[in-house]
């Protein structure tokens, strides 16, 4: 998986290319979900290999900010780890645009800590616990007696929104939780901190193998507990898994339309599992 720096290199040149292009060449912006950059900016650097008078723009920001530049005209494709929001879909309207959903991958929220940390699986009830503050030492899920320091995404991504939704069944996040700005940042913090705990896209446990160590995720306290993969997502065992959506404004015509279809093609496919994550169908 491309590493986050090199990701941020690649769109400063892309950005540069798009700034001098020339009257044949056609461009689109790709904005929004940070799980998903490494795997569209991916995508865009096949494509425009491909197709070398095309100049793509990829950026980060969320999933929240890709879906604001969409409905905004800022964007002609919003990355999103979520589904679009009725709130957002109805802004959308109110501007002209009717944002049409694309499912383009498929993608499992990792549960992470430190290596040397004992602690190898949690059920679906004490990762809620601990991500709502009800359970704050690691001795109260089989660990030793240290306090747990909880990581997680902020308010504009989609993994924040779809972990709030599916894991905390909507109830608020600790007031003592730490909230960072990509997963990279918690992986950092995750492996630097042997009490941390965190979250995070399956292809980052790729690029972070060592550093981070998988939780196996049960869905209750009396089934098997599962790591987050491939197979697992595939299967249907692992519990915390999720579609990744490309959004655009309306049904896709021309260079949208053909960057789209270069994602669900054979090779297009092949990067998603090549970045870590797992295919559409």
């Amino acid at each position: 998986m491309q590493s986050v720096k090199t990701f941020i290199v690649s769109s400063i040149i892309v950005l540069s290319i798009a700034g001098c292009r020339n009257k044949d060449e056609q461009a689109i912006t790709i904005k929004g979900s940070d799980t998903m950059v490494n795997l569209v900016s991916a995508w865009a650097e096949g494509y425009m290999t491909a197709n070398p008078k095309t100049s793509i723009s990829v950026d980060g920001g969320g999933s929240g900010t890709g879906v604001a530049a969409l409905i905004s005209g800022t964007a002609d494709i919003a990355a999103s780890s979520r589904s679009i929001k009725p709130e957002e879909e109805a802004q959308g309207k109110v501007n002209g645009i009717t944002p049409v959903e694309h499912t383009v991958a498929r993608d499992a929220i990792s549960v992470i800590v430190n290596p040397s940390n004992p602690v190898a699986e949690l059920s679906m009830e004490q990762i809620a616990a601990v991500y709502k503050g009800e359970i704050t030492n690691w001795s109260k899920v089989g660990g030793p007696d240290e306090k747990i320091t909880v990581l997680s995404r902020e308010n504009s991504s989609g993994t924040y929104a779809f972990f709030q939704e599916h894991v905390l069944n909507n109830k608020d996040y600790s007031k003592a939780a730490l909230f960072l700005t990509s997963n990279a940042t918690i992986v950092q913090e995750v492996s630097a901190n042997k009490w941390a705990i965190g979250y995070c896209g399956l292809g980052y446990l790729i690029e972070a193998k060592g550093k981070i160590k998988p939780v196996a995720v049960k869905k209750d306290a009396f089934s098997a507990a599962v790591i987050p993969s491939e197979e697992t997502v595939n299967s249907g065992a692992y519990s915390i898994a999720r579609p990744l959506y490309l959004y655009t404004a309306g049904e896709p015509k021309g260079l949208v339309k053909s960057f789209i279809d270069f994602a669900m093609s054979e090779k297009g496919q092949k990067i998603v599992v090549e970045t870590g994550f797992v295919t559409a169908r």
